[in-house]
């Protein structure tokens, strides 16, 4: 039988992350595979990354969620803010305090990201984080050349990057963090403007846990960040969960194809969002995960 989850002080880069750990049972004797597991930007523990640790756990796994810094209940200012830098950073630290757990044994620790911060996870791994297999589920990975489209190309970066500068000197002066939407549809200061059901269900993502607020401040460090360089650094196990309907196709296999370990990909159906949450597309993104994790982690001693 599943437990409830454990909260848990995870030493940051600098700050104490909180986390969560999901077990079966929740036994820092019991060695099963250990997995980070996280979601997209401007999320927190209890959204995507909830939904996956306790799929993961229900398989087998001992499945570890965190906040990143500036997020939650984590610590960490400016609040609100993704900067891909601090959360490649939090991962490194996150892995090397998994790492140190008797639960993970001598096959080391996993890594499941969830849309954007698979790509914080693959850079953070090509810079050393001890994570020695990695899980993609509808992973974001882009580059400014491809991330611009969604923002109106090149007139609406500059529009967002003209604010994330006057929100810069703001914070400078007086460290005031000048917030927009993390979604609001219709919203064009909003980090997401697009019809997205998954933020703005209660039932789905927009759960009481999660400020609905961007630093917007963060433009910079967004729309400058390449997250598909990395990937040619990377030679640890790997599996790229995605699908026709969901961001960036393309880019997954540009990752794929720069790889320089085992990969396996998993093409299913389903839109981005539906990969967050939805029952089809989660059974089967845990399936395969948990596989993958089991083969590469090792089975443990359950």
């Amino acid at each position: 039988m599943q437990t409830e989850p454990i909260p848990i002080l995870v030493p940051g880069n600098g700050t104490v992350l909180a986390g969560r750990v999901y077990g079966q049972p929740a036994d820092p004797a019991v060695r099963r595979p250990v997995v980070l597991v996280t979601g997209s930007w401007l999320t927190v523990k209890e959204q995507m990354a909830h939904v996956y640790a306790e799929a993961l756990a229900e398989r087998g796994c001992t499945a570890i969620t965190f906040d990143f810094a500036g997020f939650g209940e984590s610590e960490g200012a400016p609040r609100q803010a993704e900067l891909p830098s601090r959360k490649i950073a939090d991962i490194g630290s996150a892995a090397r305090f998994a790492a140190t757990l008797a639960v993970s044994g001598p096959s080391g620790v996993g890594y499941l990201g969830v849309c954007a911060s698979a790509q914080y996870a693959l850079a953070a791994i090509a810079a050393g984080a001890p994570i020695t297999s990695f899980a993609s589920v509808a992973g974001w990975f882009h580059d400014p050349a491809t991330v611009a489209p969604f923002y109106g190309g090149i007139d609406g970066v500059r529009a967002r990057l003209d604010r994330a500068r006057d929100a810069v000197a703001r914070y400078r002066a007086s460290g005031e963090v000048v917030t927009v939407p993390a979604y609001a549809e219709g919203d064009e200061r909003a980090a997401m403007f697009l019809s997205l059901d998954y933020y703005a269900d209660p039932a789905r993502g927009a759960v009481p846990e999660w400020t609905n607020a961007m630093a917007e401040l963060s433009w910079w460090h967004w729309l400058g960040f390449d997250g598909l360089t990395a990937a040619s650094r990377v030679g640890v196990p790997t599996l790229l969960v995605h699908g026709d309907d969901c961001v960036f196709p393309g880019n997954v296999e540009s990752v794929r194809d720069r790889l320089t370990g085992p990969v396996e990909t998993v093409w299913s159906r389903g839109g981005q969002t539906d990969f967050y949450d939805r029952p089809e597309q989660v059974e089967r993104a845990a399936d395969a995960a948990a596989e993958h994790f089991r083969r590469t982690l090792g089975a443990g001693d359950a």
